[in-house]
């Protein structure tokens, strides 16, 4: 059974940066794309970006583009998110996913998560 673990969520101050990392066992990690998305409280979870099983192709929100990047390391099975001047609206629970189609922006659309990571930004 494919099981996906968050980490590197905590606290951080505006302009600052965090790097998540998301490792998936169980499974052939190259078999899955793999996508970040984030839920605040009291809002839907929202898609943050994806990236194909090779990492060749990527997609993202237009709310994080060009200050996050996503990666993958398939020697390591491990997904990560590099999010560079952090604002406060970027504070929510973090989640990776696993599934087959990278471009997708639906929540349904991804077959496993994980349990997610909290990220706070304070200004």
């Amino acid at each position: 059974q494919v099981q996906l673990v968050e980490s590197g969520g905590g606290l951080a101050r505006a302009g600052d940066s965090l790097r998540l990392s998301c490792a998936l066992s169980g499974n052939i990690f190259s078999n899955y794309a793999m996508a970040w998305f984030r839920q605040a409280p009291g809002k839907e979870r929202e898609f943050v970006a994806s990236l194909n099983w090779s990492g060749e192709l990527t997609a993202y929100a237009d709310s994080v583009k060009g200050r996050t990047a996503i990666s993958r390391d398939n020697a390591k099975n491990t997904v990560y998110l590099q999010m560079n001047s952090l604002q406060p609206e970027d504070t929510a629970v973090y989640y990776c996913a696993a599934g087959f189609v990278y471009r997708t922006q639906r929540v349904d659309a991804w077959y496993y998560w994980g349990q997610g990571t909290q990220v706070t930004v304070s200004s």
